[in-house]
């Protein structure tokens, strides 16, 4: 049974930190997540007691950096099904992994007038890079129409595909508006036609089972720190043969098995090709104890509850007539505005009342055109979030009316 008041004891900033004198209500989550005490452990543990290098050393203390390191590798691996634990490449978030797969894969695979395909709603790590590839080999960058909810469909896909597209890169749920995307169908109707699918799954690998074999997924990407784990630390899952026939982005020491002074080098087979100089050791170290965690209390009860979470929220957010919701039917975050309120403004709102929201374009900047408004707030939840907290935001979206009245109190 999922207790959440139970779940809230394992996270030190939940109990204690305040925020302009209230008690801490985080619904950032979409940025990052808070951290339990074991993540905390097992990274204080590494750096206090077998503090070595990984892959570097013929002694004791390295070797047993390399059995935690490695281990990290296979927990990510049972994590998200993958085949192999090759398969898992350790970067340093979901931004490096995508551009990995647009300069690694696309600038040996993409040529003159071959077709990407993205839509509005993608974060600019799955964006700009393509942009660059596209400029360099002279591929184009095409767009995926939205429905009219700003959801991704398969029918909107198959429109959009034509005999030159080569690569279809789309996030599973978007970070602004949170809508899920037909994963196993896009890649079924894509490796039909020899097309690559690239995925970024920063907002859906933390909140959901994820199973890379089932989906068939030829690269996902995603962040540690989005799921309780460090800052720094990310993965790039990639189907093996094709990392094969990826170069690496970076080169340096351990990312190869031999060089020469005429220039020959004989890289090392995935995943290590890809993990040039040390490793962020201890962010692997500290993701792994974070999937961990996350599995204990199982995929299933997390998805289960957020979605609770949400709905309660949604349905409260509904009987204001203040707030403009733009995703009231979508499992992510909520993408609203006060009527009225500059978004940075209610924002600061918000935390005046100890409550941390985001408020921006939240680095999806080609998206206002299809929302037609410059800016929102979001607020994203994580399963350690409570209905308590959501009626304290409720209240806080009450005062929007009188802003500044609210705000100089």
């Amino acid at each position: 049974m999922f207790d959440v008041y139970q779940v809230r004891k394992d996270f030190p900033m939940l109990n204690g930190k305040t925020m302009q004198g209230h008690p801490l209500i985080y619904l950032d989550n979409g940025a990052t997540t808070l951290k339990p005490q074991i993540v905390i452990d097992s990274v204080c543990d590494y750096l206090t007691n077998y503090s070595g290098n990984a892959h570097r050393g013929d002694y004791d203390l390295s070797h047993e950096v390399d059995e935690h390191y490695e281990k990290s590798r296979e927990i990510v691996q049972q994590f998200i099904n993958a085949k192999r634990k090759e398969e898992i490449v350790f970067t340093s978030g979901s931004t490096d992994s995508l551009n990995m797969v647009a300069y690694g894969y696309g600038l040996t695979h993409l040529q003159q007038e071959d077709e990407i395909l993205i839509t509005v709603a993608e974060h600019a790590s799955n964006t700009l890079p393509w942009f660059d590839v596209a400029r360099i080999t002279g591929a184009v960058v095409h767009y995926i129409d939205l429905d009219e909810t700003g959801r991704l469909t398969l029918e909107n896909v198959k429109k959009a595909v034509t005999d030159k597209t080569k690569v279809i890169a789309v996030a599973q749920v978007t970070n602004v508006l949170g809508y899920q995307a037909p994963m196993q169908e896009i890649c079924d109707f894509a490796h039909e036609r020899g097309i690559v699918v690239v995925v970024d799954g920063a907002q859906s690998v933390p909140h959901q089972v994820t199973d890379v074999q089932k989906t068939d997924i030829d690269f996902l990407a995603f962040s540690g720190h989005k799921m309780c784990g460090p800052t720094g630390i990310g993965v790039l899952y990639g189907k093996y043969e094709l990392l094969k026939n990826m170069q690496p982005t970076r080169l340096g020491g351990g990312s190869n098995s031999r060089y020469n002074s005429c220039g020959v080098v004989t890289l090392k087979n995935p995943p290590y090709r890809f993990e040039a100089g040390t490793p962020h050791i201890e962010g692997a170290i500290g993701l792994g104890a974070a999937i961990q965690y996350l599995m204990n209390i199982g995929m299933d009860n997390i998805h289960r509850y957020e979605l609770e979470l949400r709905k309660y929220c949604i349905e409260k957010m509904q009987q204001l007539d203040n707030v403009d919701i733009y995703n009231p039917d979508s499992q992510g975050a909520i993408a609203f505005n006060i009527k009225g309120v500059f978004s940075q403004d209610a924002a600061s709102l918000f935390n005046s009342y100890g409550i941390a929201i985001r408020a921006g374009q939240h680095c999806a900047k080609i998206l206002d055109e299809f929302l037609k408004v410059s800016t929102t707030l979001r607020a994203s939840f994580y399963f350690y979030n409570t209905k308590e907290e959501i009626d304290a935001f409720i209240e806080v979206c009450k005062k929007g009316d009188d802003f500044l009245d609210a705000f100089f109190k």
